[in-house]
């Protein structure tokens, strides 16, 4: 079973996006083992860098603005790609300052999913939604249409 871990800097406040998460990291069970891992918001984003890199494992999607923006079916193919190669994968969404660079420079691929914001809860359970539809796209699955 494929491992995917989602590394964020803050948690959940709102039950409505606790909630929308469960819902999505539920149906993705039957896929993939996935585990959230929140982690405290530092001063800044470069004393968050180190407890980022710790929790990161196999390869490393940073959601950044500066990333490269993917179509589902994109995101599905580069998902199947990694899956193949290495199993393990951890996305990381940073808190509402970003990422630091070393976060950015260790990752294999800086993800974009807009050149808007998005608040951070938000943006987790958006991953999330968008990983259960790349793994529904991949089983050959209506889901996404």
């Amino acid at each position: 079973m494929y491992k995917i871990n989602i590394v964020c800097v803050g948690k959940i406040k709102e039950e409505f996006y606790r909630a929308a998460v469960a819902e999505y990291l539920k149906r993705l069970s039957r896929f993939a083992k996935v585990e959230i891992c929140e982690l405290a918001e530092g001063k800044n984003i470069e004393e968050e860098a180190p407890a980022i890199l710790r929790a990161a494992k196999g390869s490393i999607f940073a959601l950044c603005i500066e990333g490269k923006k993917l179509s589902s079916p994109a995101l599905a193919a580069e998902i199947k790609r990694v899956c193949d190669r290495r199993g393990e994968m951890t996305f990381i969404i940073g808190s509402s300052c970003g990422l630091a660079q070393t976060v950015k420079d260790a990752a294999d691929f800086k993800l974009s999913f807009s050149d808007m914001t998005f608040p951070h809860q938000l943006m987790r359970v958006i991953l999330c939604e968008q990983i259960y539809r790349a793994f529904m796209i991949n089983a050959g699955s209506d889901y996404h249409k």
